[in-house]
C-alpha cells in the first residue's frame, strides 16, 4: 500500500492525472480487504501467505521465458546518404536558384510534393494551426543562438599536438561533455555510412561530395524536458527542441574547440550544419538503438533526447555498439508512436530491410507536411513513448525489468496502457508556459 501511495504521489508530481486517479482507486478498493485480512485467524492467513508465494515464484519463472526475442541481425547500411535528399535540405531550394534545377533534374518526382510543402505555412509561421507567438518567439531566439554557431563547427588547429594515452583523452571528455551540459557521451569508429555522400545544408557548396576524414567520433546526448514534451504537439515542444538544438550546439562546438587546442583535427556536427547522420553515430557509439520511430531510443531516457556529434583524429577509445535486442522487441509490440502519429508517418509493421540493413523507416514526407501544417516539430511520437518516463527509481526500476524479461514487456506495456492510456491526451505545460497567454 505504501508502494501505491508513492506512485500515486511521483504520478501526480509528473502530470499524469489517470494514473494518479488508478493508483488512488486500487489504495481506496484495497484498503478494506487489507484490513479484512489482518483480523483473519492465523491458518487462513498462512494459506493466503502460500498462494501468494506460490504466485510469486511462478511470476519468477514467467520473467524467465524467452519470449520476444530478436536475434541479431546486419544492421550496417551498404549505402551513403545524399543528403541532398532529406526533407530539410529539400525545404530550403529556393526556386531561382542553381541548386534547386539541378536537384529536381534529378528527382522530377519530388517537385510536385515540395511545392506543395512550399506552400503550407511552414514551421514556426503565425498564421499556422498550432501558432503562438510568445513560444515560437523564444524558439526563434534559440534556433538563432544554433545557427550563428554553425560557422564555428571547424577552425584551425593547434601547431604542436599534445601526445595523451587514448584512454585519458576519452575519459577527459567524457566528463568535459557532462561538464558543458550532456547527459552521456560515447564513441565510435566513424565508417562510410555515417557520413553524408553529397552537401545538402550548412556550410560548403550543396552537391559537394563529402570524404571521411576523420577516424573517431564522439556522439552525446542533451535531456529534453519531460514537462514540455508531454505536451506535444503543442508549441511548448517546439520551444523545448529549438533549446536543445542550442544546447548541443554549444556542447559540440567547445568541444570540437578543446580538441583543436590540442593539436588535432575536430569538426563539430550540429543542427544545420551537419555533415554524419548522427542517430547511427549515436547507435553505434552504445548510446542506444534505432527505434520504430526513427531515431535513437535511449535506455532511461528513450527517444527523449538531442543529439550532438564531433568527428576527430583525436585517439579515442571506441565504446562501440551496443546491441539491444529487448528495446526493439519492445519496440516491436508497443506500436503506440505509430498509433498516435497523426501523419501516419511510422510503420506498423516489422523492420524491413533498408539500404542493406534491417530497421523500421517513417515516411518523412508525411511527417514534414505535417510539421509545415502546425508550425511545431510536432513529438507526439516522443511524448507517448513509454520508454519516455521520467528518470526516477519507479520508472528505472520498471526499465531494468523489462530489459530482463519478455514477458514483462508484454506485461508493462498493457500495465502503461492502462495507466497512461493507449492514446494519451497532451499535457498543460507547466504554468509559467501555460500562464504565457497572449489575450
Amino acid at each position: 500500500m505504501l508502494g501505491l501511495a508513492a506512485f500515486a504521489l511521483q504520478s501526480w508530481r509528473e502530470g499524469e492525472a489517470r494514473a494518479t486517479r488508478a493508483t488512488l482507486a486500487v489504495i481506496v478498493l484495497g484498503a478494506p480487504l487489507v484490513a479484512v485480512i489482518i483480523n483473519l485467524p492465523v491458518a487462513v492467513q498462512s494459506v493466503l501467505a502460500s498462494l501468494l508465494a506460490i504466485g510469486a515464484v511462478l511470476g519468477g519463472l514467467l520473467l524467465l521465458l524467452p519470449m520476444g526475442r530478436i536475434e541479431r541481425s546486419d544492421e550496417t547500411p551498404q549505402t551513403r546518404v545524399d543528403e541532398r535528399e532529406t526533407m530539410f535540405a529539400r525545404a530550403r531550394l529556393k526556386p531561382d536558384s542553381q541548386a534547386y534545377k539541378s536537384y529536381y533534374e534529378l528527382h522530377p518526382d519530388h517537385l510536385a510534393v515540395d511545392e506543395r510543402i512550399r506552400a503550407l505555412p511552414g514551421l514556426l509561421s503565425p498564421t499556422a494551426l498550432k501558432a503562438h507567438p510568445l513560444h515560437f518567439a523564444a524558439a526563434e531566439a534559440s534556433f538563432m543562438v544554433a545557427g550563428a554557431l554553425r560557422d564555428w563547427v571547424d577552425g584551425s588547429v593547434a601547431a604542436a599536438a599534445v601526445a595523451l594515452p587514448p584512454q585519458a583523452s576519452t575519459t577527459y571528455l567524457r566528463g568535459l561533455a557532462r561538464y558543458y551540459g550532456a547527459r552521456k557521451m560515447g564513441v565510435a569508429e566513424l565508417q562510410p555510412y555515417h557520413v553524408y555522400s553529397h552537401i545538402g545544408r550548412g556550410s560548403g557548396e550543396c552537391g559537394t561530395a563529402l570524404p571521411v576524414e576523420h577516424r573517431y567520433a564522439l556522439a552525446f546526448t542533451v535531456e529534453m524536458a519531460h514537462a514540455l514534451v508531454s505536451a506535444a504537439p503543442n508549441a511548448p515542444t517546439v520551444l523545448e527542441t529549438a533549446k536543445e538544438y542550442a544546447v548541443t550546439a554549444n556542447i559540440a562546438v567547445q568541444l570540437a574547440a578543446f580538441i583543436r587546442a590540442l593539436g588535432y583535427q575536430a569538426r563539430a556536427h550540429i543542427d544545420g550544419n551537419y555533415r554524419v547522420i548522427a542517430p547511427l553515430v549515436a547507435r553505434d557509439a552504445g548510446l542506444g538503438e534505432i527505434g520504430r520511430m526513427g531515431i535513437l531510443m535511449t535506455s532511461v531516457l528513450g527517444p527523449r533526447v538531442r543529439l550532438g556529434v564531433v568527428t576527430t583524429d583525436l585517439p579515442l577509445v571506441v565504446d562501440g555498439r551496443q546491441p539491444r535486442p529487448d528495446m526493439l522487441d519492445f519496440c516491436r509490440i508497443c506500436k503506440k508512436c505509430a498509433e498516435n502519429c497523426p501523419s501516419r508517418a511510422i510503420p506498423f509493421g516489422d523492420r524491413r530491410e533498408v539500404a542493406g540493413a534491417l530497421r523500421w523507416q517513417i515516411d518523412s514526407v508525411r511527417c514534414f507536411h505535417y510539421w509545415n501544417v502546425i508550425s511545431t516539430d510536432c513529438g507526439r511520437c516522443i511524448s507517448v513513448c513509454p520508454y519516455a518516463h521520467p528518470d526516477n527509481v519507479g520508472h528505472n526500476l520498471v526499465r531494468w525489468i523489462i530489459s530482463h524479461s519478455g514477458f514483462a514487456r508484454r506485461a508493462v506495456l498493457l500495465l502503461d496502457d492502462l495507466l497512461y492510456g493507449r492514446k494519451p491526451a497532451p499535457h498543460p505545460a507547466p504554468s509559467w508556459v501555460a500562464g504565457a497567454s497572449t489575450d
